[in-house]
């Protein structure tokens, strides 16, 4: 079984028509999701991450840089 995820405007009365009908078919059933929150460590993790790639990035591109200048 597959899971799709879907994002619609909700006060769109079109995109609430749509979803009924896929609902009708059968087809579908709807689940409900748990809204997950990351965790304080999950946090610090990501943002470690994401500074060792800032870091790394802009020291590649120096050189490219120095290159076209």
């Amino acid at each position: 079984m597959c899971t799709v995820t879907l994002q619609y405007d909700q006060s769109s009365a079109l995109a609430r028509r749509k979803m009924a009908a896929l609902m009708a078919t059968g087809l579908f059933t709807q689940v409900a999701m748990e809204s997950q929150v990351p965790s304080q460590v999950e946090i610090r993790e990501e943002r470690e991450l994401t500074q060792a790639f800032m870091e790394h990035s802009k020291r590649s591109m120096s050189d490219i840089i120095a290159r076209c200048v």
